[in-house]
């Protein structure tokens, strides 16, 4: 590892100031993953406000999730009934009015919701096309440089996340602003680095024909990776949960949980590195999601910069691009309203 800047300075501008058209309030913003589903809103001063986060599986639909959120006492103090513009995040590709989660078992059209709930204008987009707008709202204290050197004005920013799924993306410069592009990256086929991950891969081809980086990092996917390692040890895998493999790698309550967590940065670190190739990242690489977050310091000290950089000919290309872990605690709201901003004044 090149070293840890926990101030870092990225190299963008500050977003533009509103433009006073159409800024109706309250907004509403959503950021709906596999997992819960987090709602808030938007104030007129900018602030994020009434945040309320909902398990999905306790909710039949999408409907149900955001009537649930409405009706809670803060939201409902602070006029979410009367937001008539709404943006959401969401876990899923977005093409069209019909959507269906990969991650989870509700769809719904985009416009019969909008209707539903009386929105003059509802926005659905990727979750990471939203993240990736967040960046440059991002401040020092929402941010932690892991190696690199610094990153460079108006460069190229990419995006990988890892919570139950795995999103990338990356914001372009475009004029004065940016713009986000539309990804499934973590979709894309696995890539064994060592044997050690030649075996990870030979494991999960025994129950998916198609092995992705999602399928091995994401929560969704990471108790395979456990497995295959506790089967290459010789030791009987155990029913754990993601948070549980997490909890006694970190603790040193289980060797094959540690390899678990030491093999899920190694191929993070790969990930990232070929993010950062394939957009020409000179603007730094950012790491989102819930999972690394709750590694600590674990991950600060492990293969991730390392593996980031392993890249032959071009190492010391991507010795120069910062890394960055993202420690906002809702950052997608960020993205979602710079969109909706956006959105509202053209």
């Amino acid at each position: 590892m090149n070293g840890l800047n926990a101030s870092p300075q990225p190299a963008y501008p500050a977003p533009p100031a509103r433009t006073g058209r159409n800024t109706a309030f309250p907004r509403l913003l959503a950021d709906i993953g596999g997992t819960n589903a987090r709602f808030a809103l938007e104030l007129e001063d900018g602030r994020i406000a009434a945040v309320g986060v909902l398990p999905c599986k306790a909710y039949a639909t999408l409907p149900d999730a955001l009537r649930a959120y409405r009706q809670s006492p803060e939201a409902a103090a602070l006029g979410a009934a009367r937001a008539r513009l709404a943006a959401f995040a969401i876990a899923n590709p977005v093409d069209g009015d019909e959507v269906a989660m990969t991650n989870h078992h509700w769809r719904f059209s985009i416009e019969a919701l909008r209707r539903e709930f009386d929105f003059a204008s509802l926005l659905v987009v990727n979750d990471f096309k939203a993240l990736a707008m967040a960046l440059p709202r991002l401040g020092a204290r929402d941010l932690r440089q892991v190696g690199g050197g610094c990153a460079k004005p108006r460069g190229v920013l990419g995006l990988v996340g890892v919570g139950t799924g795995v999103g990338v993306s990356a914001l372009v410069p475009a004029g004065d602003g940016w713009s986000a592009l539309d990804s499934e990256g973590g979709h894309a086929t696995f890539t064994p680095a060592n044997e050690r991950e030649v075996a990870i891969l030979r494991h999960a081809w025994r129950h998916h024909p198609h092995v992705s980086a999602e399928r091995l990092l994401a929560g969704i996917g990471l108790d395979i990776m456990y497995r295959a390692l506790a089967e290459l040890a010789g030791v009987k895998a155990e029913d754990l949960s993601v948070p549980q493999i997490l909890e006694r790698g970190l603790n040193g309550g289980c060797t094959v949980c540690a390899q678990t967590i030491e093999c899920f940065c190694d191929i993070l670190g790969t990930l990232a590195g070929n993010v950062a190739l394939t957009f020409g990242a000179k603007g730094g690489i950012y790491i989102g999601g819930g999972i690394v977050p709750r590694l600590g310091e674990r991950f600060l000290h492990s293969g991730f910069r390392k593996r980031f950089e392993q890249k032959g000919r071009l190492s010391a290309y991507l010795a120069e691009i910062p890394t960055y872990v993202i420690t906002a605690e809702y950052p997608a709201f960020l993205g979602v309203a710079a969109l909706l901003e956006q959105a509202a004044s053209t």
